[in-house]
């Protein structure tokens, strides 16, 4: 793993350097929902050098969430529609690259969680969650991974599908296994 593939996702998605880079226990990232602290800033990697993860370790890159506004307006094509709640995650876990965004969707007045997987071929959304505390509905294709979406109020966790369950207040991506 490269930390350099990591910048490139922040670079290519944020348009803005990275803030700093670090590696932990997956199940120790996963469960942060504040800003992740970065353990290394920006000048003391070697973007280029070879890092070595454990099957339980991820690495990880941090942005500024605010920085993802512009990579929202274009890909969704209407300029302010989703506003970054909180942190994105950027990460490498088990040898594949992910972004996960948090954003309110003003258009439908819901929250929202954008999951997107980065391979050589591009971009592509694995999963697409709203939610209210009355309704959470779902698009989520996590079947070739490591990983699901889970559901706070009710522990649920989907890795694959479309539908709807119960309300809640908080959904995060988590390490399945």
């Amino acid at each position: 793993m490269k930390f350099g593939n990591l910048a490139k996702i922040a670079a290519g998605v944020a348009g803005a350097a990275a803030l700093g880079y670090g590696t932990k226990k997956a199940i120790d990232y996963f469960r942060n929902r504040d800003k992740e602290e970065p353990a290394l800033p920006p000048e003391e990697i070697n973007e280029e050098e070879e890092v070595e993860l454990g099957g339980d370790e991820i690495a990880y890159v941090t942005v500024e969430p605010e920085s993802v506004q512009d990579f929202l307006d274009r890909s969704f094509g209407n300029a302010g529609r989703y506003v970054p709640t909180r942190a994105p995650k950027i990460f490498e876990y088990q040898e594949q690259q992910y972004m996960v965004i948090w954003a309110y969707d003003n258009e439908k007045e819901k929250n929202q969680l954008l999951a997107f997987k980065y391979t050589d071929e591009g971009r592509s959304m694995v999963a697409s969650v709203g939610y209210t505390a009355d309704a959470t509905d779902y698009n989520i294709n996590l079947d070739d991974t490591n990983l699901a979406i889970e559901i706070e109020s009710n522990g649920e966790q989907i890795t694959s599908g479309q539908g709807n369950t119960d309300g809640t207040e908080a959904v995060d991506i988590v390490p399945v296994g």
